[in-house]
């Protein structure tokens, strides 16, 4: 499984800054176990307020999804996932991590979750689907605030 998520990250666009080249086979156990469950929701509507497969997600209630499934608690909304995670710069960001933005005004407004190369999985907004983007694209470059990492239940 970890083959063909390689092969998927290697697909993905090829980042603009400088990083050495990562795959989730970096990541330890769980947070490989959470990828692939992240890249199982490639596709789900977003939903506001919605944190399963069957009603659909929003940013925080992917990550909340996703890292319940791997046996780890994390808090439900982005903000306190935040407040919740050591941060992270972005030179410094592994398979696994969460990656934090500010889309509205001053306060952490979206997530997602970090899958090496450049590249995160995320619920965008109302009327798309879980997808992979790139960190450097201006958009996310420019609202990017710092990675965050969580420590793993077991």
């Amino acid at each position: 499984m970890l083959t063909v998520l390689g092969s998927l990250l290697l697909v993905a666009c090829s980042s603009l800054h400088q990083r050495p080249p990562e795959t989730p086979a970096t990541a330890d156990i769980a947070d490989s176990e959470a990828l692939m469950v992240a890249m199982g929701q490639l596709g789900a509507p977003y939903r506001y307020g919605g944190a399963s497969p069957e009603r659909g997600f929003d940013c925080s209630g992917l990550v909340y999804y996703v890292l319940r499934q791997s046996g780890t608690e994390v808090p439900r909304l982005a903000g306190d996932q935040y407040a919740d995670s050591v941060p992270v710069g972005y030179r410094d960001l592994r398979p696994g991590d969460l990656v934090f933005f500010r889309t509205e005004g001053f306060a952490v407004s979206h997530v997602g979750i970090y899958l090496g190369n450049g590249q995160f999985i995320h619920a965008p907004s109302t009327g798309s689907f879980v997808t992979i983007e790139s960190l450097d694209r201006p958009y996310w470059r420019e609202h990017f605030v710092r990675g965050g990492r969580v420590s793993h239940s077991s």
